[in-house]
């Protein structure tokens, strides 16, 4: 029973960084924008937070600060790809390149001291529940708000007038334009939030799942979230549910590796992303399931007329 509490709780913490990033990357791409720049933005959110607590600075103040230097990297890929025009794959790379350059500079007065992490949130009573407690009520408050960032974003993009309009510009911004929508304006906002969703992730990463500080410490998991995206098909309940199976195969690998099993290191670390491009192939395979829900409009620049 300790085993298999280990794991959930483990698995659901692996998979918290992942559902920011995700998430946020699911509004900008409904709203017709590819950002490839997640990991840039994980990894300068990262480093502001983690600057932010060992200058003294509360945990919130450290964590709102990682979430604004990931807006404020997204601002500047926003401005390429949505001012200029600029291709977004070319954008969203160079954006991925500095914003690891600018966390390894960063990150060079850090030393290798661990910081004191966020502390999971202790619920009277319910927390001692044998079971229960430990499976539910023992997280950090950036679990449980993960958690409710699904909820509320779900329910802006389809149940709220606002999502719809998001979501008509990513089928067809000229129509959108043509109605009296300011496509550039919502691109802009749905690109910043994005941002914001990916600084958290990397805050979360430097503050309360590895509260030390490593160069690249988001290890991939930027990538990971863009492929949740397409592996989700571009809902929100499936990116919660790819963010899980990711994280479940890290705790698993985690574990058999403390187990001693005879398998090498190196195949045990490269489990959960080799679970990744096996679900990514599957669900690739379904054409008519992607072109669904397929935002139309993904990628292509758009200039107002006039």
């Amino acid at each position: 029973m300790d085993l298999f509490i280990a794991i959930f709780t483990g698995t659901v913490i692996a998979a918290t960084p992942l559902i920011f990033a995700a998430l946020g990357e699911l509004v900008v791409e409904k709203s017709g924008v590819l950002n490839l720049g997640i990991e840039g933005m994980m990894l300068m959110g990262a480093a502001l937070a983690f600057w932010a607590v060992t200058a003294g600075y509360p945990m919130p103040v450290a964590i709102l600060a990682g979430a604004l230097a990931g807006a404020a990297a997204s601002l500047l890929f926003g401005v390429l790809a949505l001012s200029f025009l600029t291709n977004q794959y070319a954008a969203g790379l160079a954006l991925a390149i500095f914003g690891s350059g600018v966390s390894a500079f960063l990150g060079r007065g850090f030393g290798s001291e661990p910081i004191e992490a966020l502390h999971g949130i202790n619920v009277p009573v319910l927390s001692d529940l044998p079971l229960i407690g430990p499976l539910l009520f023992r997280f950090d408050p950036m679990v449980y708000l993960a958690l409710v960032m699904f909820a509320a974003i779900s329910w802006f993009l389809y149940r709220t007038k606002a999502g719809l309009i998001l979501r008509t510009i990513g089928e067809s911004p000229q129509t959108s334009h043509a109605i009296g929508y300011p496509v550039i304006r919502i691109r802009y906002m749905a690109v910043l939030f994005g941002g914001a969703m990916a600084g958290l992730a990397g805050a979360y990463l430097s503050v309360a799942y590895t509260p030390l500080w490593v160069e690249n410490m988001t290890a991939g998991k930027g990538w990971i979230a863009l492929a949740l995206v397409v592996f989700a098909t571009w809902r929100p309940l499936r990116i919660l549910l790819g963010a899980w199976l990711f994280g479940g195969m890290t705790i698993l690998q985690l574990q058999g590796q403390a187990l001693g099993l005879e398998v090498p290191s190196e195949l045990l670390s490269a489990l959960p992303y080799l679970a990744t491009i096996i679900v990514l192939v599957l669900i690739s395979r379904n054409r008519q399931m992607l072109a669904l829900h397929f935002p139309a409009s993904l990628a292509k620049p758009f200039r107002p007329a006039g």
